[in-house]
């Protein structure tokens, strides 16, 4: 039998790591913006078990949109693939990693979105990551709002186009950006809904900036496919012009099943040119069959109904009426995305620990992940909550927010 060996760490360079890394965690805790992570012990749904708390705990701050992550016919749905197809492929997509259900996927993400082809991603991440450095070259001009997912951020820096940052959803700025530009391609970028925000692209504005300057329109939808507009076809039907957009990057991993992938759908030309150069692609694992069929599910069930995307929607404007009438300060445009707006960083983790106490499950944000002094508690309603469970949140926030000094 062969003897395993140890070696030790103890050397002078993991000494200095561990080090620099010490003092920069110890700066994150001094700060109040230290992450710790609750650990969940049931399925993801409205009511879930946290370790530490006795009894099920309301969730109001998942990407369950759709209240579809423990959906049973999706799930059923996911166990028969694992059946029929395997759990993974071991392989990337153009070796032999491609099967009938992945094209499938594809075929009705496109006939979802109305666009010519998908392509799936193992996240949107890599999505957002594989697009840019594959399509824009040094002859080309990105235009990208300067509160955009990081995703997007670290994706813009892959590539050699020339880069511009336009204030946050300022079509002043970004029409300047454009005017003093000879590009090639001129490609402007935004998310659809702004995460931490809740707050919407001004799509009807980038558009027309776009036909003015010849410009190329992308939106990162993750935080309104399956659920925003009036069928859940995402931000260009929230503003009646479905089909307007060049190229849009969406995620299977928040309403459209909870699991993982994302994916870009758009003109076949580019699909086609991202299947060759995407990096991401090229060089990570197939999605696993499981996965892939519980998307197509939810896909079928909304192409079946909008029940699921009205009721969401009735959620929000039930959650938004009642907290501003209490007194709290909602930021966003309408969106399930609620963030209760709290300003310091200290004051948004006690909040926060203090709904807890009360049975609600939500998180505090703070720097890095928004600006200093714009903490909130992001709220985010689902088609799961019940009626009661919504009021039961006000409740909550109310008796925590006079006890904070946040209301009187």
């Amino acid at each position: 039998m062969a003897r395993i060996v140890f070696y030790s760490t103890a050397t002078a360079g993991n000494h200095k790591l561990r080090e620099v890394i010490q003092n920069q965690l110890d700066d994150i805790r001094e700060a109040g913006t230290y992450k710790s992570e609750r650990i969940i012990t049931t399925p993801q749904a409205t009511a879930i078990g946290v370790e530490g708390s006795s009894g099920k705990i309301l969730n109001f701050c998942a990407n369950n949109y759709l209240g579809l992550s423990a959906n049973s016919d999706v799930i059923n749905y996911g166990k028969k693939a694992l059946d029929d197809y395997g759990a993974g492929l071991s392989s990337v997509r153009f070796i032999c990693g491609t099967q009938d259900i992945h094209k499938q996927l594809e075929n009705k993400l496109s006939k979802f979105h109305q666009r010519e082809d998908t392509i799936l991603y193992a996240s949107c991440f890599d999505a957002n990551a594989g697009i840019f450095e594959a399509v824009l070259t040094p002859e080309d001009a990105v235009f990208s709002d300067e509160l955009n997912h990081a995703s997007i951020i670290d994706g813009i820096r892959l590539c050699k186009a020339k880069k511009a940052r336009y204030l946050h959803r300022n079509m002043a700025d970004l029409e300047e950006k454009l005017r003093t530009t000879d590009a090639r391609i001129k490609m402007i970028v935004t998310d659809g809904v702004f995460s931490m925000d809740g707050n919407v692209a001004p799509l009807p504005e980038i558009f027309e900036l776009a036909d003015r300057y010849g410009a190329v329109t992308f939106v990162d939808d993750c935080h309104a496919t399956g659920f925003f507009g009036k069928t859940g076809r995402g931000t260009e039907e929230f503003y009646g012009m479905l089909g307007r957009c060049d190229i849009i990057n969406s995620t299977l991993g928040k309403a459209l099943g909870g699991a993982a992938g994302g994916y870009t759908t758009g003109p076949r030309e580019l699909i086609d040119l991202l299947r060759q150069k995407s990096r991401p692609y090229l060089f990570s694992n197939s999605l696993p069959p499981p996965v892939v069929a519980s998307a197509l599910k939810v896909i079928d069930m909304l192409m079946e109904s909008s029940e699921l995307t009205a009721k969401v929607q009735s959620n929000t404007r039930r959650f938004r009426e009642a907290m501003t009438k209490a007194g709290f300060t909602i930021s966003g445009m309408d969106h399930p995305i609620s963030p209760v707006m709290l300003g310091d960083a200290r004051l948004a983790s006690t909040f926060a620990d203090e709904m807890l106490k009360r049975g609600i499950y939500v998180i505090g944000f703070s720097y890095p992940v928004v600006p200093k002094g714009k903490a909130r508690i992001r709220v985010q309603l689902s088609a799961a909550h019940s009626e009661e469970e919504i009021d039961r949140a006000v409740a909550a926030f109310i008796e925590v927010g006079k006890q904070l000094g946040v209301v009187s």
